[in-house]
């Protein structure tokens, strides 16, 4: 059997692979996802299986003749806009809070726990970790692409292409944020703030307060930048 994958899923393949189409045996038992699985490719990755022209389901059992195009997920893919990240995704996670995405993270929980979380709440689970990706329990999940966060992001927004809300969520605990007369925070901020800043927020859930401060250039190009990915 010849399986030819999309050049968006060659990642998932050892080195010595991604140049061309892969040769298996054809046990004659094995279901076409097996098989993917097997070369390393999580199934949430794929889209599109076709079968010597025709399109087959992850069910399908193959036969030894036949060629195999396995397509990656069409972007943007169709998702509910929640999300809830592996504890290796802290900064990614703090970048979708700052575009307003309702953003799950917590830097303590096993796997078990985050496919739980995940399944409950009907969040998309992200994560680098493919062993996750292939629990038969995870209702929905995604691979992130790239190394570094601008990276990660870029790549979050043009799969799911979520609707943005800069700077309605807060940072740290993914709550949301309230404009906030500045008299009933003054005693929570900075003496240097207080004479030098006029507009604030507050969260509803943890009572972090936000303000225009040292950051926010750097802050208003994540911001543009998500835009622009999203647009």
């Amino acid at each position: 059997m010849e399986i030819r994958l999309a050049p968006e899923l060659t990642l998932f393949l050892p080195a010595r692979d991604r140049n061309g189409p892969v040769r298996v045996d054809a046990d004659g038992t094995s279901s076409l996802g097996h098989v993917v699985e097997a070369l390393g490719v999580p199934l949430p990755e794929v889209g599109r299986l076709v079968v010597d022209g025709t399109e087959v389901t992850a069910g399908h059992r193959p036969a030894a003749a036949e060629i195999v195009h396995v397509h990656a997920v069409t972007r943007p893919q169709p998702a509910p806009p929640r999300f809830l990240l592996d504890v290796h995704l802290g900064t990614l996670a703090r970048r979708m809070r700052l575009v307003g995405l309702d953003t799950a993270y917590h830097n303590d929980m096993d796997d078990p726990e985050l496919v739980v979380q995940a399944n409950t709440e009907r969040r998309v689970l992200l994560t680098q970790d493919r062993g996750l990706l292939r629990r038969r329990a995870l209702w929905f999940g995604a691979y992130v692409r790239g190394s570094r966060p601008d990276d990660q992001f870029a790549d979050v927004l043009d799969r799911f292409a979520p609707p943005l809300a800069p700077r309605t969520r807060c940072t740290a605990c993914n709550g949301l944020l309230d404009p906030v007369a500045k008299a009933d925070v003054a005693h929570l901020v900075p003496e240097g703030t207080r004479r030098t800043q006029d507009e604030f927020a507050r969260c509803r859930d943890c009572d972090q307060v936000y303000w225009p401060g040292a950051h926010s250039e750097h802050l208003e190009s994540i911001i543009a930048a998500a835009r622009r990915t999203g647009s």
